[in-house]
């Protein structure tokens, strides 16, 4: 566990402001913090405090940490949002295992949401809250490596999925593999972000410490009593080149048993997680289609009310619900298992929460997908399918293929598929 030493007489202020513009417009060096979608959301830069943490009651540790550090600022909110006040971005590991699971406060933040924009600056400590912005560094030339698991290995990975879940070991395991891209000089983080954002503006847009990526996928939202849910499962995509047949694409996932039931197992698992700690819990029978560029999901839309006895954090919510059965499996511990026998690689964060929270222990989490690990001039990117008894393992790699476009193009500034 780690915690960076803190400023003493730390002060908040909230204030609205006219529309700041494009929010990612905002950001002065080449670490962004952000969660945004369709041009609202959240956007912080500078570093206050962080906090790291490792382990299975990271989550605990994490959010004992935030609600101490909040209840010790003095706060002037002029705003009173959820978003306004401290707010913290956040991003934790898929395994427990894995070290690198962090929450950092930033400086300054801008957000915007339903016509209202406002700006929280943290007054104490050293640096100033406002600085030049300096101009976005463009991607040069990338030569693309295979990384810890190449896509052969990745196929034999699943192959051997499919054996153990016919053997009957266990029902779906999201298995995942990496990929490498290497610049002549360091990523500039904003670059990759801005064009996931302007190409996926229905997703939410993320950066936290070199994270960066475009999630289709909300793994909870806590807004004061309510609890919400996006789960997604179950893929269908245009083959390379191919302009995307959106109709096509959903009828084919709506009439597929392997993608319903991949899509029932992970709603399954992450209601199962919810209920003990809701009063109500609205989950749908049937799942709709979610169409992006040249892939389309199964999605569901899961909400519920908090127990009033005893209302759990957004960070406790994760604690709970990670990992459901669309980045994990089923059953959860059979598939860790699996996941950490075949694939044979630390994910880091990929696949985990990410996204922020404020004081009141509400906030946003999404599962970091669609995303690359940015470490100066390399990109780790990743991509992952849901595997089930009857999964092939050549469709495994082609869908695996086509979720690392969407990041493949940012980084390069290519045209969308």
């Amino acid at each position: 566990m780690t915690i960076a030493p803190l400023p003493p007489g730390l002060r908040v202020r909230t204030r609205p402001v006219d529309d700041p513009g494009g929010l990612l417009d905002l950001f002065p060096d080449e670490h962004p913090l952000c969660w945004v979608r369709d041009g609202e959301g959240l956007v912080g830069w500078g570093e206050v405090a962080r906090f790291t943490a490792s382990g299975p009651d990271r989550f605990a540790a994490a959010d004992a940490w935030w609600r101490s550090f909040a209840a010790d600022l003095e706060v002037r909110d002029h705003v009173g949002t959820e978003g306004s006040g401290p707010v913290a971005f956040t991003s934790f590991t898929f395994a427990d295992s894995s070290p690198g699971s962090i929450v950092v406060v930033p400086r300054v933040i801008v957000g915007r949401s339903e016509g209202r924009a406002w700006i929280t600056e943290f007054v104490g400590g050293d640096g100033p809250s406002v600085q030049p912005v300096r101009p976005v560094r463009r991607t040069g030339p990338l030569r693309f490596r295979a990384g810890r698991l190449p896509v052969e290995g990745y196929r034999a990975a699943v192959a051997a999925a499919v054996d153990r879940m016919r053997a009957g070991e266990l029902e779906k395991a999201a298995l995942a593999h990496d990929l490498l891209a290497v610049a002549d000089a360091p990523l500039d983080p904003r670059f990759l972000l801005g064009g996931l954002a302007r190409r996926y503006p229905s997703c939410w847009s993320f950066a936290v410490d070199g994270l960066v990526g475009a999630t289709p996928e909300l793994l909870v939202r806590r807004s004061g009593a309510t609890v919400s849910s996006r789960v997604l499962a179950g893929t269908a995509w245009s083959e390379a080149g191919a302009p995307a047949d959106r109709p096509t694409l959903a009828r084919r996932l709506l009439s597929s048993e392997k993608d319903r039931r991949e899509h029932a197992l992970a709603v399954e698992s992450l209601a199962a997680a919810l209920r003990p700690l809701c009063a109500e819990l609205d989950v749908p029978g049937t799942p709709g289609v979610i169409a992006l560029h040249n892939v389309s999901h199964l999605s569901s839309d899961v909400h519920g009310k908090l127990d009033r006895d005893d209302p759990a954090t957004l960070l406790r919510l994760a604690a709970t619900v990670h990992p459901t059965a669309a980045v994990g499996g089923t059953p959860r511990n059979a598939a860790l298992a699996l996941i950490a026998e075949l694939e044979g690689m630390d994910r880091g964060r990929y696949a985990g929460p990410v996204g922020w929270m404020d004081a009141d222990g509400n906030g946003e989490l999404g599962l970091a997908l669609r995303c690359a690990q940015l470490d100066g001039p390399v990109a780790r990117l990743f991509a992952g399918c849901g595997v089930v008894a009857d999964s092939d393992p050549d469709t495994e790699v082609r869908e695996a293929a086509a979720k690392l476009m969407p990041v493949r193009e940012a980084l390069t500034g290519g045209s969308p598929a």
